[in-house]
């Protein structure tokens, strides 16, 4: 997964049009109908914190893992009484004091992991991780998302910075970039400019389905994340709940 690191400034500003309570409750609603609720819950990929406080407030005791000590920072600065901890660690080599029964990602962190070998790593530290009958729920931007996208450019001028979005995706790779040139105010008419690149893979519901299964998770459910329906091919967004299985004996 890339780091955010001069992004982290600004990326809460620019991300506010996200409805993170939509996010959330979504995956609240899976944990719940999995029977994970008030307790020990663990999100991969916690950015600044937005949906870790919020499934905090929702009854869950959270740990929230970030690759980014940029992100980790801000989301600490952010923190009030939630009971929350954050731990810096790269999800390929996820380590927890012990297991726990449920996990979390949203905001399509698991499409910044470009790589299968990676993908599957994740998975398999989450199955090292959860409880017996634990629960994962992830979301997931699909190929066809990065696809409607394609090669675009998106610039937004605000009070006190700008920014200059310019994506392609590349069909035949399945990566999509992101370059970003942001301008942040300093001092009087001052801007500081800095650029940085990002990855996502556009992975297919069905390559994520194998990917899970390869890792020896279960898959319980895949649904449409604007629906709440089965997938289809026109799904640019998904939801995932996966399950920690047992080896029989």
């Amino acid at each position: 997964m890339g780091a955010y690191l001069e992004f982290a400034r600004v990326y809460d500003e620019f991300m506010d049009n996200v409805d993170y309570n939509e996010w959330c409750s979504f995956a609240i609603k899976l944990l719940k109908k999995n029977g994970m609720e008030n307790c020990n819950l663990v999100e991969i990929g916690c950015g600044t914190g937005s949906a870790t406080m919020l499934f905090a407030k929702a009854g869950y005791s959270m740990t929230g893992i970030d690759i980014s000590q940029e992100m980790l920072e801000i989301a600490m600065d952010k923190k009030n009484d939630e009971d929350i901890i954050y731990v810096l660690q790269d999800a390929t080599e996820l380590e927890l004091p012990c297991k726990v029964p449920a996990m979390v990602s949203v905001g399509d962190s698991m499409n910044y992991i470009t790589e299968y070998e990676d993908i599957v790593k994740v998975f398999k530290q989450v199955k090292k991780y959860l409880e017996e009958d634990g629960v994962f729920v992830f979301d997931l931007k699909t190929r066809k998302y990065f696809s409607d996208i394609g090669d675009s450019v998106i610039a937004e001028d605000r009070e006190d910075n700008s920014f200059i979005w310019e994506n392609y995706y590349d069909p035949e790779e399945e990566i999509n970039e992101y370059d970003l040139t942001i301008f942040v105010q300093e001092e009087g008419d001052t801007f500081h400019r800095f650029t940085e690149t990002h990855l996502q893979r556009g992975y297919t519901v069905g390559q994520m389905r194998t990917l899970v299964e390869q890792a020896g998770l279960k898959i319980l459910e895949i649904m449409d994340s604007d629906t709440g329906e089965a997938v289809t091919e026109t799904s640019e967004r998904v939801y995932i709940v996966a399950k920690e299985q047992q080896k029989e004996l």
